[in-house]
């Protein structure tokens, strides 16, 4: 059952921005995705003082995040890397975001994404993951076609999540077409890899 439940009011990040739970001089990353106005709308939460950064997986997606970011007004640091490296410092950032990748990857891409996830978070910091909701009727065929099918029979992002050693996994919220997902880095020793999903 979601954590939260919202009013329909209010401007077309403002349920995005909640889930993170950011705040001045916070340190964020997202990873991959063509939504390039999300680590937008993160960088003005940080300010200056924090740091917004964007992991690309080819440069014309890097452009993409570049423009956004020059058009917002806001300074965000991108990089194109590969999911089995990100090029980020261990316990580099409070929140780590991947908005709509997951459930497009392969079952071993996965795996590393979060794992380098996991890596680059500081103690505590969170891993924000944004995956579409499964529709209805002719909808859930064309919307399912992109999504891996192990994933979603498995558990999605929570399930994912948890074989990776997250905290804390739990559902945020259920809305505007969107799941809204997240676990913690623990300040205990890392576990190994489970078995994915």
């Amino acid at each position: 059952m979601p954590l939260f439940k919202f009013k329909k009011s209010g401007g077309p990040r403002n349920l995005e921005l909640s889930m993170a739970g950011l705040t001045l001089g916070k340190n964020v990353l997202q990873v991959y995705g063509s939504d390039s106005g999300l680590i937008t709308a993160l960088a003005s939460v940080v300010g200056m003082s924090g740091q917004a950064c964007a992991v690309a997986g080819t440069q014309e997606h890097a452009e993409a995040f570049e423009r956004m970011a020059a058009s917002g007004g806001v300074l965000v640091e991108v990089k194109v890397a590969q999911l089995a490296s990100l090029p980020y410092d261990d316990g580099q950032f409070d929140l780590v975001v991947i908005k709509q990748v997951l459930g497009e990857l392969t079952q071993n891409d996965r795996v590393l994404c979060l794992q380098q996830a996991l890596r680059v978070l500081t103690a505590g910091g969170r891993c924000l993951v944004i995956d579409p909701a499964m529709r209805g009727g002719l909808g859930a065929v064309f919307s399912r076609q992109s999504l891996d099918r192990r994933y979603v029979e498995g558990g999605g992002a929570q399930s994912a999540l948890k074989h990776e050693g997250f905290r804390g996994v739990r559902l945020l919220a259920e809305r505007d077409g969107l799941i809204f997902a997240e676990g913690t880095k623990t300040t205990g020793p890392e576990t190994g890899s489970s078995p994915p999903a």
